[in-house]
Protein backbone atom coordinates (compact mmCIF):
# COMPACT_ATOMS: atom_id res chain seq x y z
CA UNK A 1 0.00 0.00 0.00
CA UNK A 2 2.59 2.13 1.15
CA UNK A 3 4.96 1.54 -2.15
CA UNK A 4 1.43 2.12 -3.95
CA UNK A 5 1.42 5.71 -2.34
CA UNK A 6 4.89 6.25 -3.27
CA UNK A 7 4.23 5.62 -6.81
CA UNK A 8 1.93 7.55 -7.05
CA UNK A 9 3.01 10.80 -5.67
CA UNK A 10 6.25 10.19 -7.97
CA UNK A 11 4.38 10.37 -10.83
CA UNK A 12 2.15 13.39 -9.80
CA UNK A 13 5.56 15.53 -9.30
CA UNK A 14 6.46 14.08 -12.52
CA UNK A 15 3.27 15.55 -14.34
CA UNK A 16 4.46 18.84 -16.21
CA UNK A 17 3.66 21.67 -15.12
CA UNK A 18 2.52 24.70 -17.77
CA UNK A 19 5.37 26.76 -18.99
CA UNK A 20 4.99 30.77 -19.14
CA UNK A 21 4.94 31.52 -22.44
CA UNK A 22 7.39 33.55 -24.50
CA UNK A 23 7.04 37.31 -24.71
CA UNK A 24 8.19 36.83 -28.95
CA UNK A 25 9.37 34.05 -31.17
CA UNK A 26 12.43 36.21 -32.45
CA UNK A 27 14.74 39.36 -30.85
CA UNK A 28 12.74 42.37 -30.55
CA UNK A 29 15.55 44.13 -32.19
CA UNK A 30 15.76 42.03 -35.16
CA UNK A 31 11.95 41.61 -35.67
CA UNK A 32 11.97 45.39 -36.11
CA UNK A 33 14.49 45.71 -38.70
CA UNK A 34 12.65 42.49 -40.45
CA UNK A 35 9.94 44.57 -40.84
CA UNK A 36 11.28 47.93 -41.71
CA UNK A 37 13.25 46.12 -44.84
CA UNK A 38 10.88 43.77 -45.49
CA UNK A 39 7.91 46.18 -45.65
CA UNK A 40 10.08 48.72 -47.41
CA UNK A 41 10.84 45.92 -50.21
CA UNK A 42 7.38 45.01 -50.56
CA UNK A 43 5.85 48.62 -50.45
CA UNK A 44 8.68 50.84 -52.29
CA UNK A 45 10.27 47.97 -54.69
CA UNK A 46 7.45 45.77 -55.06
CA UNK A 47 4.76 48.65 -55.11
CA UNK A 48 6.93 49.99 -58.07
CA UNK A 49 7.03 46.78 -60.21
CA UNK A 50 3.23 46.58 -59.68
CA UNK A 51 2.96 49.92 -60.91
CA UNK A 52 5.21 48.92 -63.91
CA UNK A 53 3.21 45.93 -64.67
CA UNK A 54 -0.42 47.52 -64.68
CA UNK A 55 0.44 51.02 -65.85
CA UNK A 56 3.67 50.41 -68.06
CA UNK A 57 6.33 52.87 -68.18
CA UNK A 58 4.70 55.95 -69.07
CA UNK A 59 2.94 56.32 -65.59
CA UNK A 60 2.14 59.99 -66.23
CA UNK A 61 -0.47 59.22 -68.63
CA UNK A 62 -2.36 56.53 -66.14
CA UNK A 63 -5.43 56.92 -65.14
CA UNK A 64 -5.62 59.31 -62.39
CA UNK A 65 -8.40 57.44 -60.22
CA UNK A 66 -6.87 53.87 -60.98
CA UNK A 67 -3.36 55.18 -59.14
CA UNK A 68 -5.52 56.41 -56.25
CA UNK A 69 -6.62 52.85 -56.11
CA UNK A 70 -3.38 51.23 -56.78
CA UNK A 71 -2.05 53.69 -53.77
CA UNK A 72 -4.51 53.27 -51.46
CA UNK A 73 -4.20 49.22 -51.90
CA UNK A 74 -0.62 49.03 -51.69
CA UNK A 75 -0.89 50.78 -48.21
CA UNK A 76 -2.96 48.27 -47.06
CA UNK A 77 -1.56 45.13 -48.52
CA UNK A 78 2.19 45.23 -48.71
CA UNK A 79 2.39 47.53 -45.25
CA UNK A 80 -0.47 47.01 -43.17
CA UNK A 81 -0.96 43.45 -43.93
CA UNK A 82 2.70 42.18 -43.96
CA UNK A 83 2.88 44.54 -40.44
CA UNK A 84 0.05 42.83 -38.90
CA UNK A 85 1.20 39.53 -39.93
CA UNK A 86 4.98 40.11 -38.41
CA UNK A 87 3.21 41.31 -35.34
CA UNK A 88 1.00 38.27 -35.18
CA UNK A 89 3.90 35.89 -35.89
CA UNK A 90 6.08 37.11 -33.89
CA UNK A 91 4.13 38.67 -30.62
CA UNK A 92 1.15 36.17 -31.07
CA UNK A 93 0.44 35.99 -27.23
CA UNK A 94 1.11 40.00 -27.26
CA UNK A 95 0.31 41.15 -30.38
CA UNK A 96 -2.29 43.95 -29.43
CA UNK A 97 0.06 45.51 -26.64
CA UNK A 98 2.73 45.98 -29.08
CA UNK A 99 0.49 47.40 -31.69
CA UNK A 100 -0.55 50.06 -28.70
CA UNK A 101 -4.12 48.91 -29.68
CA UNK A 102 -5.54 51.08 -26.59
CA UNK A 103 -7.89 53.60 -26.84
CA UNK A 104 -6.62 57.24 -25.19
CA UNK A 105 -8.62 59.79 -23.14
CA UNK A 106 -9.98 63.31 -25.04
CA UNK A 107 -7.12 64.74 -23.01
CA UNK A 108 -4.34 62.76 -23.93
CA UNK A 109 -5.23 63.63 -27.88
CA UNK A 110 -5.56 67.23 -27.09
CA UNK A 111 -2.66 67.26 -24.98
CA UNK A 112 -0.72 66.26 -28.18
CA UNK A 113 -2.61 68.11 -31.19
CA UNK A 114 -1.65 71.41 -29.19
CA UNK A 115 2.28 70.45 -29.83
CA UNK A 116 1.58 69.89 -33.53
CA UNK A 117 0.03 73.00 -33.93
CA UNK A 118 3.28 74.24 -32.14
CA UNK A 119 5.03 72.30 -34.46
CA UNK A 120 4.29 72.27 -37.53
CA UNK A 121 5.43 76.70 -38.25
CA UNK A 122 8.37 75.24 -36.54
CA UNK A 123 8.91 73.21 -39.40
CA UNK A 124 8.38 75.41 -41.70
CA UNK A 125 11.11 77.90 -40.27
CA UNK A 126 13.35 74.90 -39.97
CA UNK A 127 12.64 73.96 -43.66
CA UNK A 128 13.50 77.91 -44.69
CA UNK A 129 16.50 78.54 -42.72
CA UNK A 130 18.02 74.98 -44.14
CA UNK A 131 17.06 75.44 -47.43
CA UNK A 132 18.79 79.29 -47.53
CA UNK A 133 21.78 77.77 -45.88
CA UNK A 134 21.95 74.93 -48.59
CA UNK A 135 21.63 77.55 -51.50
CA UNK A 136 24.02 80.32 -49.97
CA UNK A 137 27.00 76.94 -49.83
CA UNK A 138 25.81 75.78 -53.03
CA UNK A 139 27.57 79.33 -54.24
CA UNK A 140 30.82 78.37 -52.91
CA UNK A 141 31.01 74.76 -53.05
CA UNK A 142 30.88 72.64 -56.16
CA UNK A 143 30.08 69.33 -53.84
CA UNK A 144 26.95 71.27 -52.55
CA UNK A 145 25.86 72.44 -55.48
CA UNK A 146 25.98 69.48 -57.37
CA UNK A 147 24.21 68.11 -54.29
CA UNK A 148 21.28 70.62 -54.59
CA UNK A 149 21.24 69.82 -58.42
CA UNK A 150 20.12 65.99 -57.25
CA UNK A 151 18.00 67.11 -54.49
CA UNK A 152 16.08 69.53 -56.91
CA UNK A 153 16.03 66.48 -59.43
CA UNK A 154 14.24 64.19 -56.49
CA UNK A 155 12.10 66.77 -55.14
CA UNK A 156 10.53 68.05 -59.04
CA UNK A 157 9.76 64.10 -59.04
CA UNK A 158 8.05 63.37 -55.62
CA UNK A 159 6.36 66.69 -56.28
CA UNK A 160 4.75 66.02 -59.59
CA UNK A 161 3.91 62.59 -58.01
CA UNK A 162 2.31 63.69 -55.35
CA UNK A 163 0.50 66.68 -57.46
CA UNK A 164 -1.27 64.44 -59.63
CA UNK A 165 -2.40 62.58 -56.78
CA UNK A 166 -4.14 65.48 -54.72
CA UNK A 167 -5.36 67.54 -57.93
CA UNK A 168 -9.10 67.17 -57.24
CA UNK A 169 -12.18 68.72 -59.36
CA UNK A 170 -15.75 68.27 -57.11
CA UNK A 171 -16.50 67.72 -53.63
CA UNK A 172 -16.11 63.48 -53.56
CA UNK A 173 -13.07 63.41 -55.80
CA UNK A 174 -11.46 66.18 -52.96
CA UNK A 175 -12.94 63.30 -50.11
CA UNK A 176 -11.32 60.17 -51.94
CA UNK A 177 -7.98 62.53 -51.77
CA UNK A 178 -8.44 62.73 -48.18
CA UNK A 179 -8.78 59.67 -47.53
CA UNK A 180 -5.85 58.28 -49.52
CA UNK A 181 -3.65 60.93 -48.45
CA UNK A 182 -4.54 61.84 -45.03
CA UNK A 183 -6.93 58.61 -43.80
CA UNK A 184 -4.54 55.62 -44.74
CA UNK A 185 -1.31 56.52 -44.52
CA UNK A 186 -1.68 57.54 -40.72
CA UNK A 187 -3.36 54.26 -40.30
CA UNK A 188 -0.37 51.68 -42.29
CA UNK A 189 2.53 53.94 -40.98
CA UNK A 190 1.40 54.77 -37.76
CA UNK A 191 1.13 50.97 -37.26
CA UNK A 192 4.08 49.95 -38.66
CA UNK A 193 6.43 53.07 -37.11
CA UNK A 194 5.19 53.67 -33.90
CA UNK A 195 3.28 50.28 -33.57
CA UNK A 196 5.77 47.57 -34.47
CA UNK A 197 9.01 49.25 -35.10
CA UNK A 198 9.42 51.21 -31.92
CA UNK A 199 7.22 49.16 -29.71
CA UNK A 200 9.92 46.41 -30.91
CA UNK A 201 12.89 48.66 -30.01
CA UNK A 202 11.63 49.29 -27.03
CA UNK A 203 11.80 45.80 -25.17
CA UNK A 204 15.79 46.22 -25.68
CA UNK A 205 16.87 49.84 -25.96
CA UNK A 206 16.10 53.05 -23.95
CA UNK A 207 12.94 55.17 -25.11
CA UNK A 208 15.09 58.25 -26.58
CA UNK A 209 17.04 55.68 -29.27
CA UNK A 210 13.82 53.76 -29.91
CA UNK A 211 12.47 57.08 -30.76
CA UNK A 212 15.28 58.51 -32.70
CA UNK A 213 15.85 55.32 -34.54
CA UNK A 214 12.12 54.72 -35.38
CA UNK A 215 11.45 58.54 -36.64
CA UNK A 216 15.11 58.29 -38.90
CA UNK A 217 13.64 55.33 -40.68
CA UNK A 218 10.62 57.15 -40.89
CA UNK A 219 11.82 60.04 -42.49
CA UNK A 220 14.23 58.27 -45.14
CA UNK A 221 11.14 55.62 -46.37
CA UNK A 222 9.46 59.11 -47.63
CA UNK A 223 12.01 59.80 -50.12
CA UNK A 224 11.63 63.88 -49.83
CA UNK A 225 15.04 65.22 -49.59
CA UNK A 226 14.00 68.67 -48.69
CA UNK A 227 11.85 67.37 -45.75
CA UNK A 228 14.15 64.52 -44.24
CA UNK A 229 15.03 66.82 -41.41
CA UNK A 230 11.36 67.77 -41.04
CA UNK A 231 9.86 64.41 -41.20
CA UNK A 232 12.52 62.73 -38.45
CA UNK A 233 11.80 65.58 -36.29
CA UNK A 234 8.07 65.31 -36.99
CA UNK A 235 8.35 60.78 -36.56
CA UNK A 236 10.32 61.57 -33.09
CA UNK A 237 7.76 64.06 -32.12
CA UNK A 238 4.83 61.20 -33.21
CA UNK A 239 7.18 58.55 -31.33
CA UNK A 240 7.29 60.65 -28.21
CA UNK A 241 3.44 60.65 -28.24
CA UNK A 242 3.37 56.87 -28.80
CA UNK A 243 5.33 56.64 -26.25
CA UNK A 244 3.75 58.56 -23.68
CA UNK A 245 0.18 57.59 -24.74
CA UNK A 246 1.42 54.23 -25.28
CA UNK A 247 -1.74 54.53 -27.87
CA UNK A 248 -1.69 54.32 -31.20
CA UNK A 249 -4.73 56.18 -32.16
CA UNK A 250 -3.35 59.28 -30.57
CA UNK A 251 -0.37 59.24 -33.34
CA UNK A 252 -3.37 58.10 -36.06
CA UNK A 253 -5.17 60.93 -35.27
CA UNK A 254 -1.71 63.38 -35.15
CA UNK A 255 -0.48 61.91 -38.49
CA UNK A 256 -4.11 62.50 -40.00
CA UNK A 257 -4.43 66.16 -38.65
CA UNK A 258 -0.65 66.80 -40.30
CA UNK A 259 -1.55 65.15 -43.60
CA UNK A 260 -5.10 67.17 -43.66
CA UNK A 261 -3.74 70.38 -42.98
CA UNK A 262 -0.93 69.88 -46.01
CA UNK A 263 -4.14 68.49 -48.46
CA UNK A 264 -6.18 71.06 -47.39
CA UNK A 265 -3.53 73.98 -47.84
CA UNK A 266 -2.94 72.55 -51.57
CA UNK A 267 -6.75 72.78 -52.20
CA UNK A 268 -6.65 76.15 -51.03
CA UNK A 269 -3.02 77.34 -52.36
CA UNK A 270 -2.66 75.28 -55.27
CA UNK A 271 0.45 73.84 -53.67
CA UNK A 272 1.56 72.83 -50.67
CA UNK A 273 2.44 75.07 -48.78
CA UNK A 274 3.09 73.61 -45.08
CA UNK A 275 6.67 72.14 -45.69
CA UNK A 276 7.74 74.74 -48.28
CA UNK A 277 10.62 72.53 -49.90
CA UNK A 278 11.99 75.22 -52.57
CA UNK A 279 15.28 76.22 -51.77
CA UNK A 280 14.91 79.97 -50.84
CA UNK A 281 16.53 82.38 -53.15
CA UNK A 282 15.89 85.43 -50.47
CA UNK A 283 18.49 87.02 -48.50
CA UNK A 284 15.97 88.22 -45.58
CA UNK A 285 16.63 85.16 -43.27
CA UNK A 286 16.18 87.19 -40.20
CA UNK A 287 12.42 87.26 -40.04
CA UNK A 288 12.60 83.60 -40.33
CA UNK A 289 15.66 82.59 -37.97
CA UNK A 290 14.07 85.02 -35.57
CA UNK A 291 10.71 82.84 -35.64
CA UNK A 292 12.17 79.53 -35.37
CA UNK A 293 14.06 80.16 -32.19
CA UNK A 294 11.04 82.10 -30.86
CA UNK A 295 8.88 78.68 -31.67
CA UNK A 296 11.28 76.42 -30.75
CA UNK A 297 11.49 77.88 -26.74
CA UNK A 298 7.97 77.88 -27.14
CA UNK A 299 7.68 73.87 -28.04
CA UNK A 300 10.52 73.12 -25.80
CA UNK A 301 8.69 74.61 -22.84
CA UNK A 302 5.49 72.75 -24.16
CA UNK A 303 7.29 69.30 -24.02
CA UNK A 304 8.85 70.39 -20.69
CA UNK A 305 5.60 70.73 -19.72
CA UNK A 306 4.36 67.68 -21.07
CA UNK A 307 7.03 66.01 -19.34
CA UNK A 308 6.77 67.31 -15.91
CA UNK A 309 2.77 67.29 -15.97
CA UNK A 310 1.26 64.35 -18.31
CA UNK A 311 1.16 61.71 -15.24
CA UNK A 312 -0.42 64.13 -12.89
CA UNK A 313 -3.35 65.98 -14.91
CA UNK A 314 -4.14 63.11 -17.82
CA UNK A 315 -3.03 59.59 -15.83
CA UNK A 316 -2.34 58.52 -12.96
CA UNK A 317 0.91 56.48 -13.38
CA UNK A 318 4.51 56.61 -13.80
CA UNK A 319 6.69 56.22 -16.97
CA UNK A 320 10.31 55.56 -17.27
CA UNK A 321 11.97 59.50 -18.41
CA UNK A 322 13.71 59.57 -21.64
Amino acid sequence: MNEELQNQDKENKEEPHEELKPFSTLSPILTAFIALFGVFFLYQIGGAILTIVIFGFNIEKADINAMRLLTTGGQILLMLLPTLIIARLVYHNNTTFMLRVKFPKAKEVGVFVIGLIILTPLLQNILYVQNYILQKLSTSSILVKNLVRLMDELDKLVEKTYGNLLSAHTFFEASFVIFIVAVIPALCEETLFRGLVQKSFERKLKPFWSIFITASFFGFYHFNPYGLVALVILGAYFGYAAYVSDSILVTMILHFLNNLVAVLAYFVLGSDELINTTVSKSDHIAPQLFSLIMLFILFLSYMIFIRTNYDKYVLNNKKEKL
